[in-house]
């Protein structure tokens, strides 16, 4: 009888929007889309829960290294380019949401621990798929930032649960509110990547992580996985829904409207504009300044 839950040869997947490789007890998951700084789309979604789920289930497999192609970036979160239909219909986007939660669960439990390879810069969702990692090695050149406030959206898969934890309230505060770059070093002064080295050695200091941990026990470490994931699972199941379905209904805001509209003409949000329309009770909450007619 042949056995079902075990893992498939990475050869046999057909992905595009990621790589994915497994040798010498490590299964490397790489962001693929180099063209839009590898920001994640539908497609990258799918092909990772695929590539968790199997990285999960093959027992040869002792880590999972996540990284990006090329140099520019590790990640950069939603591809906006694909986000611009959710203004339309944003029940698209409940649907779109429930497969990059799932991405980030099976991530966390994978049931071995996964280190985030960070190649280049790291943005917005990029950073949460940073934070849903055990570990993370950082290039000294990188920086890491988020801008949900100022591209009009609210980081609230994994950010906002999980930046309190790994970096205090008051830095998660500022990391949220200013959206201001975050080198390297003071990455790894504030705990959110463990190693910041020369790019030249990055992949050695990666290489010396996944050995070490290949040196322990699988099932002492899945259950210690388990336990220390339990303040980052509490909080992310008391909000993730919440927040899905708030993201979901709030395409239609004019702050999420100016924000894709800004990011497609290649300028500044207006934040003066939609600043006015809440000091003046100018209907700030409806797109064009006017509420629907009652009867």
């Amino acid at each position: 009888m042949s056995r079902k839950f075990t893992g498939t040869p990475s050869k046999d997947f057909d992905f595009h929007a990621i790589q994915y490789e497994k040798k010498d007890g490590r299964a490397t998951v790489t962001f693929n889309r180099p063209q839009v700084l590898n920001a994640v789309n539908h497609q990258t979604l799918t092909e990772l829960n695929a590539a968790f789920k199997d990285a999960s289930w093959d027992d040869s497999v002792a880590v999972l290294v996540l990284t990006g192609t090329g140099e520019r970036a590790f990640c950069t979160g939603a591809d906006l380019d694909e986000q611009k239909q959710f203004l339309q219909r944003p029940r698209d986007y409940w649907k779109w949401m429930g497969d990059f939660i799932e991405a980030h669960e099976r991530l966390r439990n994978l049931g071995k621990p996964a280190v985030a390879r960070l190649n280049g810069i790291v943005v917005g969702g990029g950073n949460e798929f940073n934070m849903s990692c055990d570990l993370a090695v950082a290039a000294d050149d990188i920086y890491i930032r988020h801008v949900g406030t100022s591209h009009g959206s609210v980081p609230l898969a994994g950010a906002t649960q999980f930046l309190p934890l790994i970096v205090g309230e008051r830095r998660a505060r500022e990391i949220l509110f200013l959206n201001e770059e975050i080198p390297a070093a003071k990455a790894e002064e504030w705990g959110l990547v463990n190693w910041a080295v020369p790019r030249a050695q990055l992949d050695a200091k990666v290489d010396e992580i996944v050995e070490k941990l290949k040196a322990k026990f699988p099932e002492k470490t899945r259950y210690a996985k388990q336990q220390l994931n339990f303040w980052r699972d509490l909080s992310w199941h008391s909000t993730i829904g919440h927040g899905r379905d708030w993201l979901a209904v709030h395409n239609t805001s004019p702050e999420t409207w100016e924000g894709v509209q800004a990011f497609e003409q290649k300028r500044k949000p207006d934040y003066g504009e939609i600043r006015r329309r809440w000091a003046e009770d100018d209907a700030p909450e409806w797109l064009g300044g006017e509420m629907p007619k009652q009867d």
